[in-house]
């Protein structure tokens, strides 16, 4: 197979910091598209990935799953793309397409497992694949997004990740017009949560442990700011809530969430604490409650969401980094410092 080398950032091991790398990407296929990538966000799970908190990592690794490029080839039978458009690579670049979920346009619960953009096996050049940390990507045209001109591409990238994973659980659980929802944390996913609840036309109450983000919650469209250490004033939004998105990735009380809930309410995890989250059994009982979880969506919903953030103006709150700024911008993610997702301006690797 023909093969095209490119320059990427990434690390060769969990100790030592990412740096330029030279990596293969295969030559564009039938259904091929690929891309030159311009953005790419930084996620948390790029440093867990990065640092093997998660265990399994293969090296060397390059991170990066909310890419934004330009299309620069296409294979012989792409229909949907073509040179010049802008487009887009999420969490995934294919998955087995003939599981019941696949087929229902769940690819992100294929039953065979999803083939991340990153440190999945690759199936056409062995070893694993590489993500957006990197001058361009070619990638199976049915996995590839198309990205509206209309928003900051810098602010859209982070879409590709921090926008499905909150879009998704919102549409599913049909958050609207007359319903009160609380979304719990405000971050690289709490802050879109609150955002995409808002252009959907529901009461939005942010729960944060910070009165210092009070301002800045009702900035991105909250409606009420609740600070969950005051239980007076947790009290008095006890069974008001019909839906809960909760964007905490540490240990915390689920219970003091469940009770905010009305008849038939669901508080939905989209945070991933490494730690077992206990519930109580009356906090689902008393009230027919429901606690769920929810990853990405599929590539439809993602377009979805991605075409719903263009008509109502919306992107996500980033700071642009050149590549080098990495290594740094990953300890600033782990002591919080960003408002509220870090962008890495890819053509900072050429120079």
């Amino acid at each position: 197979m023909e093969t095209k080398n490119v320059k990427a950032f990434g690390t060769e091991s969990a100790e030592a910091p990412l740096k330029t790398l030279d990596i293969k990407r295969r030559g564009v296929l039938a259904h091929d598209v690929e891309i030159e990538i311009l953005y790419c966000g930084i996620c948390h799970s790029d440093l867990h990935s990065v640092r093997n908190e998660w265990y399994g990592t293969i090296y060397p690794i390059v991170p990066g799953h909310e890419i934004v490029g330009r299309v620069t080839k296409v294979g012989d039978h792409v229909k949907n793309f073509k040179v010049g458009d802008l487009a887009g690579v999420g969490c995934m670049v294919d998955s087995c397409r003939e599981c019941e979920n696949c087929k229902k346009d769940l690819e992100q619960y294929c039953d065979s497992g999803m083939i991340l953009t990153f440190n999945s096996p690759d199936a056409h050049l062995g070893g694993q694949t590489f993500g957006g940390y990197s001058e361009s990507i070619v990638v199976d045209e049915n996995y590839v997004l198309h990205i509206s001109d209309k928003l900051d591409l810098a602010g859209v990238a982070p879409l590709l990740c921090a926008g499905i994973t909150t879009y998704s659980p919102l549409k599913h659980w049909n958050v609207g017009p007359g319903q009160k929802v609380g979304v719990v944390g405000i971050g690289g996913l709490g802050h879109m949560g609150i955002k995409l609840a808002k252009a959907m036309g529901a009461h939005v109450v942010v729960f944060t442990t910070s009165l210092s983000k009070s301002e800045d919650a009702k900035r991105l469209g909250a409606d009420e700011v609740v600070l969950s250490t005051d239980l007076e004033q947790m009290a008095k939004f006890s069974k008001s809530l019909n839906f809960i998105l909760d964007c905490v990735s540490a240990a915390h009380d689920i219970d003091a969430y469940l009770n905010l809930l009305k008849v038939d309410g669901t508080l939905t995890l989209v945070g991933a604490p490494m730690e077992p989250l206990p519930v109580t059994s009356f906090s689902l009982l008393l009230g027919r409650r429901s606690f769920a979880g929810s990853a990405i969506g599929g590539i439809a919903e993602t377009q979805e969401m991605l075409d719903f953030c263009a008509e109502h103006n919306i992107t996500a709150d980033i700071e642009l980094i050149g590549v080098n700024d990495v290594n740094d911008a990953y300890e600033r993610l782990l002591k919080g410092d960003i408002k509220y997702r870090f962008v890495i301006d890819m053509a900072s690797l050429k120079n």
